[in-house]
């Protein structure tokens, strides 16, 4: 066929230096060449293939600098471009060779569909989207496969397409030979593939922009060693994450929507070169964790929003290490933010609330540090601790209010200090901290207000030092109102706290005890009761203020050591008064 005649020229790109005029052409489709393929290999550096709407059964291997774009406008259809919609390339199922499309350097893949390229298999669709992909293959997203669009180390730009019921990734993206590309994906749409639906992998650095991925067989954008810009990308019913993060790979994602997934919103595994940064994103209602982080990976997780997911709003387990700072997590079903299974979280400026139980939550042997965190109206504990064999905490400059049972619940195994945080709960029978049996906490610089049976209820350690406790107001009578309750066989040391207005500051049953320097205002009958120790008590240097004739330590079935205790009234405390010039 003669192309000369039936050539649109397009656009006047240059003059060369030679004085050659070098113009773009468009070579349409079917009217200048029946196949696509036939086009491109006519084609030269600069021209567009046009191709009108229809099916196409081949597979295509596009030239240096060559557009390759379905013709029409830029309507809407039911899920891409119309004219996305109505320009099908079909690639032959498994009877084809290569991909659906194999992109060049400069290629540009502009509204087309891309369809049946290798084997989709419902049959093993609807058996992993059942069991949530547990009985998937745990294999890297790299595996050897035929993608619908390819990419392979080149820089191209693959744009409002719509790639589905591929055999592998609808859209897969490596660097090659130790070069890395960038290309741009953008305004795609990408369901139904037995891969991902987006694919980063070996070095890549693609800006990822404003696709829509869903019902995809693993993640709805996955990464594999490679760090691209992953933005503004909706990732729904996947049947893994909606973004998947893995084997070293250190993606900047930031302004996705990844919801209804069968697994967590965002993901993160494998090792500790996997570092993301993950920020201002919205993760929502998915069948586990908002985000998800796990096998020492150390991801940034900053300013997102994670709500109404099965499990917690972020999660990390299995030695990952992440730094989770500034995210909203609100009605999960479990906690608003959970470590396990030896996590090394740094959990900062967070605000978890009404969740289904703790707004942050430590279980199996986690070390953690929380700093900073806004914890409130959560359905069980502020700040909760299971049961484990090691777990430790540094819990400091929180605050942790108005939650429905306790600020801080500390099971057995746990070793917490607590240092300059806001603790307060309603009245009521739960204490605002309780320490079971097992557990060791240590106070020090914080403030408790509200009441409650208790500030700090312990069956374990505890260490209470230069603490601030705030009763609203004195109840004689009712329910126990102790600023510090220990039940047998806690061990007890309570030094340099200023209590006022419950009813005792220390009641202790068939305890350890040693209580010094506290200053107690404003108690019933007695400031100080020890019941039947286990050890002789020790209470030195304690002050107590009342307007009436009241007891300030009084030690029942024991020996004890006191010292330099002393009744005052209370004109002559000198607590939160104005020093005289």
């Amino acid at each position: 066929m003669n192309r000369t005649p039936r050539l649109t020229i397009a656009v006047f790109l240059a003059v060369a230096v030679t004085g050659d005029l070098v113009v773009a052409a468009t070579i349409r489709v079917p009217e200048d060449y029946k196949t696509i393929q036939a086009a491109v290999d006519q084609a030269s550096a600069g021209d567009t293939v046009l191709v009108a709407a229809g099916i196409y059964r081949e597979r295509i291997r596009l030239r240096e600098d060559l557009t390759l774009r379905s013709a029409g406008n830029e309507a809407r259809g039911k899920l891409g471009l119309k004219r996305a919609e109505d320009t099908i390339l079909d690639g032959g199922g498994q009877e084809g060779d290569g991909p659906g499309v194999m992109m060049a350097e400069g290629s540009t893949l502009d509204g087309l569909t891309v369809t049946n390229v290798g084997l989709y298999d419902e049959v093993a669709w609807n058996k992993h989207h059942a069991t949530q992909g547990n009985e998937q293959p745990h294999e890297h997203i790299g595996q050897p496969g035929t993608a619908g669009v390819s990419v392979l180390g080149v820089n191209c730009t693959i744009r409002h397409n719509i790639v589905h019921h591929i055999g592998y990734t609808g859209i897969a993206i490596q660097g090659v030979a130790e070069r890395s590309c960038t290309p741009l994906v953008q305004r795609n749409v990408c369901y139904r593939n037995m891969g991902g639906g987006i694919g980063s992998m070996r070095g890549s650095t693609a800006i990822i922009d404003g696709n829509l991925c869903f019902q995809n067989f693993y993640a709805g954008i996955g990464h594999e060693g490679a760090d691209p810009l992953v933005i503004n990308n909706e990732c729904y019913e996947n049947i893994r994450a909606g973004i998947g993060i893995s084997e070293g790979a250190k993606p900047v994602v930031r302004g996705n929507k990844c919801y209804r997934n069968r697994r967590a919103g965002i993901g993160v595994r494998t090792d500790s070169s996997t570092a993301p940064v993950i920020e201002d994103n919205d993760c929502y209602r998915n069948d586990m964790a908002g985000i998800g982080c796990e096998e020492h990976s150390a991801p940034l997780i900053r300013a997102n929003r994670c709500f109404e997911n099965a499990l917690a709003g972020i999660g990390c387990r299995d030695g990952a290490r992440p730094i989770i700072a500034g995210n909203k997590c609100y009605r999960n079903r479990a906690a608003g933010i959970g470590s396990e299974g030896k996590a090394r979280p740094l959990i900062a400026d967070n605000e978890c609330f009404e969740n289904e139980a703790a707004g942050i939550g430590q279980r199996g042997d986690a070390v953690t540090t929380l700093v900073g965190n806004y914890l409130h109206h959560n359905k069980a504990s502020g700040i909760g601790f299971d049961e484990c064999e090691a777990g430790r905490s540094q819990v400091v400059r929180n605050r942790v209010v108005d939650n429905e049972k306790v600020a801080v619940g500390i099971h057995a195994g746990w070793n917490v200090q607590l240092l300059d945080n806001e603790l307060s709960r309603p009245e009521g029978l739960p204490p605002i901290v309780m320490v079971f049996q097992r557990a060791e906490a240590t106070f020090s610089g914080n403030r408790f207000r509200g009441s409650g049976v208790a500030a700090i209820r312990t069956e374990g350690k505890v260490r209470v030092m230069n603490n601030r406790f705030e009763c609203e107001s004195l109840r004689t009578g009712g329910p126990p109102q102790f600023a510090v309750w220990g039940l047998p066989g806690s061990d007890i040391t309570f030094n340099n706290n200023f209590v006022k207005s419950w009813r005792h500051a220390l009641v202790a049953d068939k305890t350890t005890v040693t209580a010094s320097n506290n200053h107690v205002e404003n108690y019933g009958s007695i400031a100080i009761k020890i019941d039947q120790p286990t050890d002789k008590p020790i209470a030195f240097g304690n002050r107590f203020f009342s307007e009436h004739d009241r007891t300030g330590v009084v030690v029942t079935g024991g020996e004890a050591i006191l010292s330099d205790n002393r009744i005052e009234a209370p004109e002559k405390s000198t607590v939160g008064k104005p020093s005289r010039p």
